[in-house]
């Protein structure tokens, strides 16, 4: 992988990613960046800056002020709320609601069996049938989850990573049913398989393998599936792991950087996939923080793009970004102050340039959320949208001396990790360093909750000692999971096992080979193998990963 070039934008030294610790009488204030706030900021804070240079304009390069001229007067970002649960006919019910509701885009929630390639038959996954999220074993649970939602006519989000390309061709698949060309599809697949290594655990094969997988997935959506977005490019489960705004940034452009030139050592030419490329970050409650984090990520990839990998076209140098509020910041105790949390961060997301939005549920500490309160967080957006004047005017932000200054340190730190990462061999190399980063900054923000220096109200400050919370709770029962365990047992009793067996060799040896492993997976899936069988046919050539203790 070849080297950041030097420059007086990409400092080399070590700064600060993490807040440090103060004492009680301390006046300093720190974002969990370790980033100084002052009480007082001027024009002297951004005197050396040259603001026309890097602002420029918004819709062209670097994309500060965003990826769009005249971003939200043309058209809202995309209300696209998180939902699945349970079973394919239940979630179905849900899809069908949020979008009677105002909902312009919906996101696939699965349950842990499904994120790791197991069918729900598998002994591993009793007690975890639809549980965090909708159980799809098979074409029949993908052609149920859609039953009546014209696939032409809506945008869908998985958030599904290892076995990414079952869950894409799954769903062209029935949209071949419902007759809809693969071309009128739009969407988008997690498949950023490097952020389960690093921060959740989700994977299944060891790294080169699941890194051959993501650019097969490039490789054949470009021929098939051309207006989906091949992955998203995840920040927003390494800021859930404990990471600070600009460790969320540098890791997460760092694996930007390992995807693209993995696809162009498997063959592929930048401008071929990068206009698909696209970004999921989190947001947390630091409104300022938050919305220099999005106006900095946007620069750097722009640049990384054009000065390292020399893209031409101008939607390959676009850092286009989905946002979901910061899971990790809802409270348990007086969950009601969530909804307040969730308009803040989506207010952020928003002023900050976001090409789509989930905010949660203020019940999903507790649980998956009710339609109450999915309700209640589609609402947010639509009044942010609506009434609070965020999307009148393109970067609100744009030239406050505060916001500014901010933008500049977190794009300074953020290249510091960068290039770090990049001294260690790139993001497939550096897996245990930034682990190790981020559980630093994950133990550093306990600290400043158990001192007091960062405050959770309801939680380490405002406390009532008397709560009693009383809201209704969404319950997935165990006869859901029976009942979806029946169903897989009557469908693998309903085909020709001889030719799912056949289809299942023949993918096999493809993926020996450097043929695109999508190719036969869909002919094996359309003859009604399931998701466990194709990604267990896999196992058994690449083995799993086993993470070092």
């Amino acid at each position: 992988m070849s080297s950041t070039p030097e420059s007086k934008t990409h400092p080399t030294q070590s700064l600060p990613t993490i807040a440090p610790l103060v004492g009680p009488d301390d006046p300093r204030r720190f974002t969990d960046s370790g980033i100084e706030q002052k009480i007082l900021y001027d024009e002297s804070d951004i005197a050396e800056l040259d603001l026309p240079e890097r602002l420029g304009v918004p819709g062209e390069f670097p994309f500060t002020r965003g990826v769009h001229g005249e971003m939200y007067r043309s058209r809202h970002w995309t209300m696209r709320q998180y939902a699945g649960y349970a079973t394919a006919h239940e979630t179905n019910i849900r899809y069908k609601y949020l979008l009677e509701h105002g909902s312009t885009g919906l996101s696939m929630a699965f349950d842990l069996p499904t994120q790791l390639g197991l069918d729900s038959d598998n002994a591993l996954c009793e007690g975890e049938v639809g549980r965090t999220g909708v159980a799809i074993d098979t074409i029949d649970d993908m052609r149920t989850v859609f039953d009546g939602i014209p696939l032409d006519q809506v945008s869908t989000s998985m958030t599904i990573n290892a076995p990414a390309s079952v869950l894409l061709l799954l769903y062209e698949l029935v949209a071949e049913e419902q007759g809809v060309s693969s071309d009128k599809l739009r969407g988008t697949v997690q498949n950023d398989i490097l952020k389960e290594y690093i921060a959740r655990g989700n994977f299944i094969y060891p790294a080169e393998a699941s890194m051959r997988m993501t650019t097969d997935l490039f490789a054949y959506c470009k021929e098939n599936v051309p207006k989906w977005n091949t992955i998203s490019i995840s920040g927003y489960h390494i800021r859930e792991k404990g990471c600070s705004a600009v460790q969320e940034i540098g890791f997460t452009i760092a694996n930007g950087i390992a995807y693209v030139q993995a696809a162009l050592d498997a063959g592929l030419e930048v401008d071929d996939f990068a206009p698909r490329l696209a970004f999921f970050f989190n947001c947390h409650n630091n409104v300022f923080q938050e919305v220099a984090k999005f106006r900095a990520a946007r620069k750097i990839w722009a640049e990384v793009m054009r000065d390292r990998f020399g893209a031409k076209n101008p939607k390959s140098l676009m850092l286009r970004f989905h946002t979901q509020t910061g899971g990790v910041t809802l409270t348990a105790q007086q969950p009601e102050n969530n909804i307040v949390r969730v308009a803040l961060q989506g207010f952020a997301a928003v002023t900050g340039g976001t090409q789509s939005l989930h905010t949660n549920g203020y019940d999903e500490a507790l649980a998956l959320p009710t339609e109450r309160a999915a309700k209640i967080a589609l609402r947010t957006q639509q009044v942010i949208a609506y009434e609070s004047g965020a999307a009148d005017t393109v970067d609100p932000f744009a030239g406050s001396y505060f916001v500014e200054a901010l933008t500049k340190e977190l794009e300074d730190g953020a290249w510091s990790l960068i290039n770090k990462v990049d001294e260690l061999g790139g993001s497939v190399n550096a897996l245990y360093f930034i682990q190790k980063e981020i559980e630093e900054s994950s133990f550093g923000y306990h600290k400043r909750y158990e001192t007091q220096q960062d405050i959770v109200v309801g939680v380490n400050k405002f406390i009532d000692e008397n709560e009693e919370v009383d809201i209704d709770l969404l319950k997935v029962e165990q006869a859901t999971e029976d009942a979806q365990v029946e169903r897989l047992k009557k469908f693998k009793a309903d085909r020709d096992q001889a030719e799912v067996d056949r289809l299942l060799a023949e993918l096999v040896e493809v993926a020996k080979t450097d043929g695109n492993v999508l190719v036969p997976m869909r002919a094996a899936l359309k003859a009604r193998a399931s998701m466990g069988e194709v990604c267990g046919a896999l196992k058994g050539l690449w083995g799993e990963f086993r993470e070092q203790l």
